[in-house]
């Protein structure tokens, strides 16, 4: 139920920060001294600091032969010596992303175009990745791996057990939905072997969506889902021999049922693998490594929470291999450590009460790690140093006097980067600099030149701090009405999340505006606010984050709640009795337990694509939050709407797409029964079809904007009293 995996499309900037994002991805040079542009027709490289372009792969290479114009690349990357580049094309979406396409090899030096996996499906290839000698290309297709020739044009079955639910270097709709695994499989040092997943989701059961527009008769929609309370898939890793086609299966301990593999790969110049398992409950992380010949596993590193660890976002390895990266939150903050290869050396590198929100990059020549932070202010964040050997102290990078929200992308040497910057009041601005120097390449393409261009806004987005009866402090942002008079008073509608996936009250550009508010909320008179609870990913500290441990639905109500009753006691201009409050997914399940459990607060309420019953939702996400629902259930129905939908007193609009594979539809099915049972008046929104974005088809978006407007404006009246 994550928001930002749906609502990026059209509130972008505002999650610049949610879910400890990565910088800006660019496309960087190996040497680090430019970048790869993917320009209409062609392939370019940009060399800094001068900005001198020019054509890496031109047009006449990238159109096949009998056709008139070149691939339209979705995307390409570099053999190791450069000389040849794979290009993807042709793409189509994997749930949420188009992960499957077509693969083309661009020879530079020959000055030749091979289309890769002939004979397979058209849009069939996933992942496609060049040995380390680029002699070779490896990819999945039905779930099966295969690797192909390119001096032949052979192409080689490395599995051939494929199915729908026996999958094969790529993974099912929850670990790609949860963990963010699609990418399965990685080729090792030498070449000589491909490590990767296996999941096995045949006892997975299938949740059935009906399409009822689409033909005469109905049909099915089968996704294979696993709900809370339902055994996982079967994980498991193999090596398999280019060769022979013969896998070896890791003897990673414990069940591969009950435990989760989320991140996997080789060790650089070795033959071992690393991986990294958590248990059913995502409480306890361990870190094994594994020789790919002996088969032999070492523990190298274990840690337990008394809520939940994080999948680690990735390996890096440091002193010539000896050591890896490692962020964890056992001390309380979100920490760097060095972890020596056998795990019997930790060494922590960021040291103070801050989170290490992510990590930039680590330049081991300089003994320097950069990595996101905001040790001051959780609303917006910045970059910082450090000593790699634990030995310094936190420095700011990032100018002081540019508050707000920061981005970097820094090549791989440390020389370049590209910056960008974005607030409230600041349209999103981007520079390239000499990162070593700090200083921006030309002052005409300066952030400060931009900065000098633009207006600030007349009515500015207000940052507060509310402290609840609880003593709980929450973050917010408060848009006023244009020419707003203080004497009079106004509706209030608040915009929630409320879950762990995604912040909603950052400095970011885009807080304050409405994007389903069909005009300006601000011109027809509304006082617009959004605050972060507790257990919003916000670098407060693991406690912050962790305390709504088998609460959602609970204490991040609570908190919402009494931040409100607070703000509306201590401003007059605030109308008690025009409150509305929304939200999507998450947001829609906050909106609706905020309307049922504090009815004499929240009037109005419009939910969308909502979790009504926390039990229907899939096990990996509400699993890690909640716990396993073993042996009781309480924590999950204390939590869900459905159990307090008996107590709606005010306006409730349910929204809700049909065919939503992510939060089913069922969830509205049973709201509605719970409703009606109780004799509960509300309105329907049903959207044929549509998925968890509700964006499919003609006039969709503009629909849901025009009814989601007209509902908030016959129940929250605009404009002063």
């Amino acid at each position: 139920m994550n928001l930002a995996k749906f609502i990026s499309k059209v509130l972008l900037v505002s999650l610049l920060f949610t879910g400890w994002a990565h910088a800006q991805n660019i496309n960087w040079t190996k040497d680090g001294t430019g970048y790869y542009q993917n320009t209409v027709g062609e392939i370019t490289v940009v060399t800094l600091p001068k900005n001198e372009r020019s054509t890496l792969i031109g047009r006449d290479l990238l159109t096949p032969t009998n056709s008139s114009s070149p691939l339209q690349v979705r995307s390409f990357q570099l053999s190791e010596d450069g000389s040849k580049a794979l290009i993807y094309t042709n793409t189509k979406k994997v749930w949420r992303y188009d992960t499957r396409g077509d693969y083309w090899v661009a020879d530079i030096k020959n000055n030749t175009l091979t289309q890769l996996g002939k004979g397979k499906p058209a849009s069939s290839l996933m992942f496609a990745k060049f040995s380390p000698d680029a002699s070779k290309v490896a990819y999945v297709s039905g779930h099966n791996i295969y690797v192909e020739d390119l001096a032949t044009g052979t192409i080689k079955a490395l599995t051939t057990d494929g199915s729908a639910r026996m999958i094969n270097g790529t993974f099912d709709w929850v670990y790609e939905e949860e963990f963010d695994c699609r990418d399965g499989f990685r080729w090792s040092p030498d070449g000589k072997s491909i490590a990767y997943w296996q999941i096995d989701a045949t006892k997975i059961k299938n949740f059935l969506m009906i399409n009822n527009t689409d033909s005469i008769y109905s049909f099915n929609v089968p996704v294979e889902y696993p709900k809370v309370g339902q055994d996982p898939s079967s994980c498991k890793i193999g090596v398999v021999d280019i060769n022979t086609a013969q896998t070896k299966w890791i003897g990673v301990p414990g069940s591969s049922v009950q435990n989760y593999i989320p991140r996997m790969d080789w060790i650089p110049a070795s033959n071992d693998i690393i991986l990294q398992q958590l248990n059913r409950q995502q409480n306890e992380s361990k870190v094994y490594i594994a020789n790919a010949s002996t088969n032999k596993t070492d523990l190298v590193y274990s840690e337990t929470n008394a809520a939940w660890i994080d999948a680690t976002d990735g390996f890096t390895w440091l002193n010539d291999n000896k050591e890896f990266a490692w962020l964890t939150e056992k001390d309380g903050w979100r920490h760097l450590y060095r972890i020596s290869r056998d795990g019997k050396k930790q060494t922590l590198v960021t040291k103070g009460d801050y989170d290490v929100i992510a990590l930039n990059l680590i330049d081991e020549k300089s003994n320097t790690v950069y990595f996101s932070a905001s040790p001051v202010n959780a609303t917006q964040k910045y970059l910082y140093k450090t000593k790699l050997d634990g030995k310094g102290k936190l420095e700011m990078v990032t100018p002081s006097v540019l508050l707000g929200t920061h981005t970097y992308s820094i090549s791989p040497n440390g020389l370049f980067a590209r910056h960008s910057y974005n607030s409230s009041i600041v349209t999103p601005v981007t520079e390239w600099m000499n990162f070593k120097t700090g200083n921006p390449l030309t002052m005409e393409g300066s952030i400060t030149n931009q900065l000098a261009k633009q207006q600030a806004p007349k009515n500015k987005v207000e940052f507060f701090k509310v402290t609840t009866e609880d003593g709980v402090v929450l973050d917010g942002w408060m848009k006023k009405p244009d020419n707003f008079d203080v004497t009079k008073k106004y509706p209030v509608v608040f915009y929630v999340y409320g879950e762990p996936a995604s912040a909603t009250a950052l400095d970011t550009y885009g807080a304050g505006n409405n994007f389903l508010y069909n005009g300006n909320m601000a011109q027809d008179g509304y006082i617009y606010i959004s605050m972060d609870n507790r257990g919003a990913p916000l670098p407060k500290g693991s406690a912050w984050r962790k305390a709504i441990y088998k609460n959602i639905g609970v204490i991040n109500i609570r908190d919402q709640a009494m931040a409100a009753k607070k703000l509306l006691a201590q401003n007059a201009f605030m109308d008690k009795d025009r409150v509305a409050v929304w939200g999507w997914s998450g947001g829609g399940s906050s909106t609706l337990n905020l309307l049922f459990q504090y009815p004499e607060i929240y009037k109005t309420g419009i939910a969308i694509a909502a979790v009504a019953n926390q039990l229907t939702y899939d096990n990996i996400y509400q699993e890690r939050y909640m716990g396993t629902p073993f042996p009781s259930t309480d924590a999950y129905v204390a939590g869900s709407p459905i159990t307090h939908a008996k107590n709606l007193k005010g306006n409730l609009l349910v929204v809700h797409g049909t065919g939503d594979d992510n939060v089913h539809y069922q969830n509205a099915e049973m709201l509605i029964n719970e409703l009606v049972k109780n004799k509960k008046v509300f309105q329907l929104m049903s959207y044929p079809n549509r998925t968890h974005s509700i964006s499919e088809g003609a006039g969709t978006s503009e629909h849901l904007r025009l009814i989601y407007t007209k509902f908030l404006k016959e129940n929250c009246p605009p404009g002063g009293r």
